[in-house]
């Protein structure tokens, strides 16, 4: 009796756990795995009651000033000892979680704590019907509150693989407009040089209202394999640079020599920017998206994840990823996976030989935890995670499981 009511707790406490991740199902991943009534219900159950005072940090505070540089990773870390549990310290609902522009620099964080369970609020307690009162500096209109908002981790952390790793299928790049030369006929290029761009003759590249002006540069797409499986998940493209359309394709009219007029094909000129290696024909150019905001909650995932590390990202192949490093990982938005996802990292046991043995048998140490990885990309089958905290280097193979 007391093993079945032990059970029944640690299934209701996992349901609660998964809260986040739960509600959290963004439209294209709802097709997957909706919502279920009874998920919802323990929603408004948590939104009620927040989470048991065991799970606060031991030196949580009960109030807190936000400051500029603060995170939300960092925040709940202060606040609980397991932070994936975030939303439900702030009771989260299903339109919150996935627009989490909860907190920003200048606002009092209030600990509530009642009948052995703690809630966090931007008002004090038992007094919920008094504004907040935010201190902020003094900021031009043009910022919004977006810009303002609190960020889930270090932004320079991030920001750069934001832009920079791209999963395509095998023909994408093949049909993007392509570098053929430079205004100097040299071999590499670089920031602020100019070069001439040819597009696909079914989407030349052209300057016309509505039409891309702001360009990617990319270099051979790189086929990310399944560590298990071997079946090709997709194909990652070098990121190389940035550049801007100057002029269009178009057909020129010039002499013949002959006293007549040709009309001849002449290439797209853009302008190169920011260059992270330098670039040369054949490049490929793909539309920049458009600068978004994006800030997501930590927390759990609501499916069983058994992941695998794919590639550990950079131009130079690296054995293993260290902390505040990128890795794609086996799983994407086809799983379930969403931006804000806490994982925890396990290492790969190796196998060695037993020099006890008379045999010399070969055996396979256990793997063992390793760290907490957050995903901030995803796409159909792959995903993208920055290293958050590890012991040792990580692997291509490691596991990323459900945190506990």
């Amino acid at each position: 009796m007391h093993q079945k009511r032990n059970h029944r707790a640690a299934f209701a406490w996992g349901v609660l756990t998964a809260l986040a991740g739960a509600l959290a199902a963004a439209p294209a991943v709802a097709q997957h795995h909706p919502v279920t009534s009874g998920q919802r219900s323990t929603a408004q159950q948590v939104a009620q009651q927040g989470i048991p005072l065991s799970e606060l940090a031991p030196n949580a505070p009960e109030t807190y000033v936000v400051k500029r540089g603060d995170t939300l990773w960092g925040i709940s870390g202060m606040y609980l000892l397991r932070p994936w549990r975030w939303p439900e310290l702030w009771g989260m609902n299903l339109q919150a979680i996935p627009n989490p522009h909860l907190i920003y620099p200048g606002q009092t964080l209030y600990l509530d704590k009642q009948g052995g369970f703690a809630r966090l609020s931007t008002r004090p307690p038992g007094n919920s019907a008094e504004p907040e009162t935010v201190r902020v500096s003094p900021r031009t209109r043009s910022d919004s509150l977006a810009d303002l908002a609190l960020p889930t981790l270090k932004p320079h952390l991030i920001e750069p693989f934001l832009a920079e790793p791209l999963v395509v299928d095998a023909d994408t790049l093949q049909r993007a407009p392509r570098v053929v030369a430079t205004t100097e006929e040299r071999v590499l290029m670089a920031s602020g040089d100019r070069a001439y761009v040819r597009g696909d003759a079914a989407s030349p590249l052209l300057r016309e209202p509505g039409e891309p002006r702001r360009f990617r540069v990319f270099r051979d797409a790189v086929a990310l394999k399944d560590p298990l499986t071997g079946a090709i998940l997709g194909y990652e493209a070098q990121y190389l640079g940035k550049a801007e359309l100057v002029k269009g394709e178009a057909m020129e009219e010039s002499s013949d020599g002959k006293g007549g007029i040709v009309a001849e094909y002449v290439p797209a000129t853009v302008t190169l920017s920011e260059t992270k290696e330098e670039i040369r024909a054949g490049d490929r150019l793909l539309p920049a998206p458009e600068r978004s905001f994006m800030s997501y909650t930590p927390r759990a995932p609501h499916v069983e994840v058994d992941a695998r590390v794919v590639s550990i990202y950079g131009s130079t192949p690296l054995a293993y990823a260290a902390q505040n490093q990128v890795v794609a990982i086996n799983v994407g938005t086809d799983d379930g996976i969403e931006p804000g996802h806490v994982l925890r990292l396990v290492t790969k046991g190796d196998r060695i030989r037993d020099n006890t043995d008379p045999q010399r048998a070969t055996i396979k140490l256990p793997s063992e935890r390793n760290g907490m990885a957050m995903v901030f990309r995803t796409f159909d089958r792959v995903s993208y995670a920055l290293i958050l905290e590890i012991e040792t280097g990580v692997r291509v193979g490691d596991r990323l499981v459900n945190p506990q």
